[in-house]
């Protein structure tokens, strides 16, 4: 039995998801969940829609449910935190100060003045988590779907103490996209993808070992639906050669191109069919909207009038594929978010990097990639540079760090003048006060706690019950036998 803690878990959707993911293993059916949220609604709803489902597939798994986050954590072989810090309440103000000085997000959760204060406010939570996991679960890998990804990851890989990883599923859907465009079923469609969360690079794309990188933009411009709704995505893929895992409205923020007229923005590059392409606020109003169909949903879910999560229909979100990987030896390869050390030669050592992987029973092990495409690694080191000063502000507590942060972002950029920067800043820090330690007042910041191994590694001490065979008398061994290398000795 394992145990697994999901910090955040008050998210009602995503952590049933997760839970189903993992119990899908057959192997991992007995696993021990322990559900943590501030949110004791939400918190109360997640624990009975996922009792229902283990007693409904008759599964000996076990939910604990906790508001006690160090309690979760305590003893846990793996921590998920899928948390996002200050609610509704505090995304609005990322969305809408932003906005009435022309910085016009869809999503803001990545970059931008959004998602810096994103970051700032969550990186605190993490090295919260970070600590209970040093001293509670020390050898509990700690796996992190809350975005900012690349901000978030890479302040804990600084002072948190602990492994990390960070997980999206950004990858997964563009390669369905690509799949589809090219008419191809999608396990015939072989990818390397690289770069930075949600400005990932699709720089390999093979159909049976053949070349398909030359016929991509053609194939999505033939797309019926793929060329009417990523409209962002082809233009970039035309430009650049090579097409993005975000989608089309995410992609827009990141970029000074897209979104700074908005009269050209909504005309040219907004799909208005659906939030994700492109509309102003296109994510907020979808988590408003998301949060009323929990509590409608919720006693119809209950009463087993309505379920879409069936056993062993898994999704294609890391978090199952990485814990099957690791405790039953069968190989899964996936892009995670992890440090830069050598893997993409033109990206900056430190930064955070989405590159492909390998997990088995030894753990997880980056693939080298080289050099991105110039005109890809060089979108990229814009966004790096945003990061890396906004992680620097949240350990420190670094005000003016802050808005050289969002002075350098490319769509701020795009539109605002120093002067406004500042002074949107400053109204972002009074707004978002209660959620901000390092700047509020409490004073906190953290010192650098370097991870504790250079790979990810599940292996644990062993005691004298874990002997071999061959030492405890069990098994014989034949002296006489001979070894032979590559062929048979006669």
């Amino acid at each position: 039995m394992i145990k697994v803690a999901m910090i955040g878990a008050g998210s009602v959707g995503f952590t049933r998801r997760l839970m189903m993911d993992i119990l899908g293993v057959k192997e991992l059916r007995d696993t021990e969940f322990h559900l943590m949220d501030i949110n004791e609604d939400n918190l109360e709803m997640t624990q009975n829609l996922c009792e229902k489902m283990i007693q409904d597939n008759n599964l000996p798994a076990k939910i604990v449910a906790t508001t006690n986050q160090r309690e979760a954590i305590r003893g846990a072989d793996y921590v998920f935190c899928m948390a996002r810090v200050g609610g509704l309440e505090a995304f609005k103000h990322d969305v809408e100060i932003p906005l009435k000085y022309g910085v016009d997000q869809c999503v803001g959760d990545t970059l931008g003045p959004g998602g810096v204060f994103f970051a700032l406010r969550t990186i605190p939570v993490l090295l919260d988590i970070a600590k209970d996991i040093r001293e509670t679960a020390p050898n509990a890998l700690f796996m992190n779907y809350s975005n900012p990804m690349a901000m978030n990851t890479w302040a804990v890989r600084r002072a948190g103490g602990v492994n990390i990883i960070g997980l999206c599923h950004g990858v997964q859907g563009g390669h369905k996209q690509i799949a589809r465009a090219l008419g191809y079923p999608e396990e015939e469609v072989d990818y390397v993808c690289a770069g930075i969360n949600h400005q990932t690079w699709y720089v390999q794309v093979s159909h049976k070992g053949k070349d398909m990188l030359p016929y991509l933009a053609e194939a999505f411009e033939k797309h019926s639906e793929l060329s009417k709704s990523e409209p962002v995505r082809l233009d970039v893929l035309r430009r650049f050669g090579y097409y993005s895992t975000e989608s089309n409205g995410h992609l827009s923020e990141y970029l000074p191109w897209y979104r700074k007229d908005k009269e050209e923005m909504n005309k040219k590059w907004v799909y208005p069919d659906v939030w994700i392409g492109g509309r102003t606020a296109g994510y907020l109003n979808h988590c408003i909207n998301k949060t009323s169909e929990y509590k409608e949903m919720y006693p119809k879910w209950m009463n087993g009038e309505e379920e879409y999560i069936k056993l062993g229909d898994r999704s294609h979100e890391h978090g199952s594929y990485i814990i099957e990987a690791i405790e039953t030896g069968r190989t899964y390869r996936g892009h995670f978010n992890i440090e830069n050390k050598g893997i993409l030669t033109n990206l900056p050592n430190g930064s955070t990097i989405e590159v492909p992987c390998y997990v088995d029973r030894n753990g997880i092990t980056a693939g080298y990639v080289g050099d991105l495409p110039l005109q890809c690694a060089a979108t990229c080191r814009s966004s790096i540079s945003v990061q890396e000063m906004a992680v620097e502000a949240a350990l420190t507590g670094n005000r003016e760090l802050v808005k050289l942060a969002i002075l350098h972002d490319p769509l701020t950029a795009a539109v605002c003048s120093p002067e406004q920067v500042w002074e949107m800043v400053d109204e972002m820090f009074a707004a978002l006060d209660p959620w901000l330690p390092q700047f509020n007042g409490e004073g906190r910041t953290w010192e650098d706690i370097p991870q504790p191994k250079e790979i990810f590694s599940p292996v644990k001490k062993s005691s004298k019950d874990d002997l071999p065979p061959a030492l405890t008398g069990e098994v014989a061994t034949n002296v006489n036998e001979r070894l032979s290398v590559g062929y048979k000795d006669s």
